[in-house]
């Protein structure tokens, strides 16, 4: 069975995929720190870039941070960052061990004027550390108890 990647969709192979599909990618991988415009800001960590070694602009997650969505009140996080990088040549860390989140997109630190963007967001209260968004409400007992969850 032959698999083929749906590099249009989903241009970022994880590094399984790589092992697998990498001679076949119709563009370069990314697997090392790169240089990169910020040309869209859609929240509060997710961002569009634009590089030279590619033909077309390409999302990036923001690494370690959870930022509230838009619809969660995160219209002031979306602006903040689009002050801080929009239009704006940064560098974007890459951890080769954790290149590509559960919805295909890249993941990667922004590092724009010397700071890690991330970090500063946590510091100024837009962001929570990834993972800690929820911390300290109490599970939602409806889903804690669906019997589809042990089916």
């Amino acid at each position: 069975m032959v698999f083929e990647h749906d590099y249009q969709n989903f241009p970022e192979l994880t590094n399984q995929q790589l092992a697998e599909f990498q001679f076949s990618s119709p563009h370069e991988q990314i697997t090392d720190d790169f240089f990169a415009t910020v040309v869209k800001v859609h929240d509060g960590d997710t961002v569009t870039l634009r590089t030279e070694f590619r033909d077309f602009d390409f999302p990036l997650r923001l690494l370690n941070i959870d930022a509230k969505e838009l619809s969660e009140g995160g219209e002031e996080t979306q602006q903040w960052l689009e002050s801080k990088i929009l239009n704006k040549k940064v560098i974007i860390g890459i951890d080769i061990a954790n290149r590509v989140g559960k919805y295909g997109r890249l993941l990667g630190v922004i590092i724009s004027n010397g700071m890690n963007v991330g970090d500063e967001m946590i510091r100024l209260g837009m962001a929570k550390a990834f993972g800690q968004k929820k911390e300290g409400e109490p599970p939602d007992i409806n889903k804690t108890f669906s019997l589809k969850q042990w089916v």
